[in-house]
């Protein structure tokens, strides 16, 4: 039987899709595989936007400085494995297996089976210990508080990214409640590095850091300079100055400078903890991280931009990341949403910018029908006075991108956005077309 256990299956199998916060049963689970999470150190880092890509930075900047760095990170965009990696490198399937067979024999006695990202979690710390990584940077799957990483007790170092309005059946309606939620991975005595949030989240990250006796660290975006994106010897490159220092990224979003300011931040932190980390371990760190689906260029003539972009924020930031990057062009807009996300509030941000739209569905149950989308997107542009922006729904994904390419031409921009879910097929689709 074991012989044809699939572990994806298993960790996705639907029973497993609670929405259950709380520590107990990643406690016990983990307790039952010897607690492998007490034997690492970890970065751990909270967030509504930027969390993955201050995390593939931070990464990054460790692996170039000698050391063997773990990263957990959710969702995958193409494949389950990409959510568990060591020195950059995904789990191989056949470790997979292993870990998650060891992680099912511990969760089976359990009276409460443990969630889908709560198995997830257990793989991810327990294969991290038997590769002994010196340190694992591991970003937080809801949340923050009640979110099964949080099973971490004491990190090297908390990180918050920017804080907004997302999740909000589940962590809060208000600003001041979800960054309640972000701010419960500040652990006592542990320092925090925090985006400079707005006044009421930035409150409530102090609050908690006062209260655990943990020192609070922002960076200074005042001392942030971005120049324009230039043309480098493989590709767009974007240069931005901080602190007088001179770094570039591959990484093209408008907020990708911002991003990495806090990986360099949180880098020059852990070197004031003990950890052999120079500039140049920092300096090529931000060169050489790659965070696949946000704001990535994937291809020309036309030009294709894919972006995960699945929030208010998100949106906001593609909207000045084209501006900033494509200032004289319009986009044919590929887009798909999630029904409980505030999907009209991002068409706001971005169809001033578009030329044409085609509306799909993402792959997953949660997913506003390509039709539904359809008529939001003619109501928001009307709203906008938007005039003759063409919309229509497509029947799905390839189709999609083939009618955005003929109607963007050669020398046109099509952009593919709204939903993490779907940046894997819109990638597969992508490459298919390109055959």
């Amino acid at each position: 039987m074991d012989n044809d256990f699939d572990p994806i299956a298993y960790i996705n199998e639907p029973r497993w899709h609670s929405m259950s916060l709380g520590l107990g049963r990643i406690e016990e689970l983990l307790h039952g595989l010897g607690d492998p999470h007490k034997s690492l150190c970890f970065v751990h880092v909270a967030g509504t936007n930027g969390k993955g890509s201050t995390c593939s930075y931070l990464a990054q900047i460790l692996q170039e400085a000698g050391i063997k760095v773990g990263l957990f990170t959710s969702p995958y965009l193409i494949k389950f494995e990409e959510r568990i990696r060591v020195d950059g490198k995904n789990i191989p399937y056949d470790d997979l297996v292993r870990v998650t067979k060891r992680v099912r024999t511990v969760a089976e006695e359990m009276a409460e089976h443990p969630t889908e990202f709560e198995l997830m979690t257990a793989v991810a710390f327990l294969y991290f210990k038997q590769c002994k990584v010196n340190i694992v940077v591991a970003e937080v799957g809801l949340g923050g508080r009640l979110d099964s990483t949080n099973v971490i007790e004491r990190p090297e170092l908390s990180i918050i990214t920017s804080i907004g309005l997302d999740h909000v059946a589940v962590l809060g309606s208000t600003i001041s409640q979800i960054a309640v939620e972000k701010a419960g991975i500040i652990k006592p005595g542990v320092p925090v590095l925090s985006w400079p949030q707005e006044p009421d989240a930035l409150d409530r990250v102090k609050r908690a850091a006062k209260e655990a006796g943990s020192r609070l660290y922002m960076p200074d975006l005042s001392e942030l300079l971005v120049p324009p994106v230039y043309a480098g010897s493989t590709g767009l490159v974007r240069p931005f100055y901080y602190k007088d220092a001179a770094f570039e990224t591959e990484l093209l979003g408008s907020y990708q400078p911002s991003n990495a300011v806090m990986a360099i931040e949180a880098a020059r932190i852990l070197r004031g903890l003990g950890w052999d980390i120079d500039e140049g371990d920092i300096w090529c760190g931000i060169a050489h991280a790659q965070w696949a689906g946000r704001f990535q260029l994937l291809s020309s003539k036309p030009d294709f931009v894919v972006d995960g972009g699945h929030n208010v924020q998100g949106a906001e930031a593609l909207a000045c990341s084209l501006a900033s990057v494509f200032p004289e062009k319009k986009a044919v807009l590929v887009v798909g949403v999630l029904a409980d996300k505030q999907h009209r509030a991002m068409l706001e941000k971005v169809l001033p910018q578009a030329c044409s739209v085609l509306t799909i569905t993402p792959p997953s149950p949660r997913a506003l029908s390509a039709e539904e989308l359809a008529a939001e997107v003619k109501d928001v542009a009307a709203e906008l006075e938007v005039e003759e922006l063409p919309v229509a729904a497509a029947d799905d994904i390839e189709s999609a991108l083939a009618r955005a390419f003929t109607l963007a031409g050669e020398d046109g921009l099509v952009v593919a956005f709204g939903s993490l879910y779907s940046v894997g097929e819109i990638m597969a689709a992508h490459a298919a077309l390109r055959l």
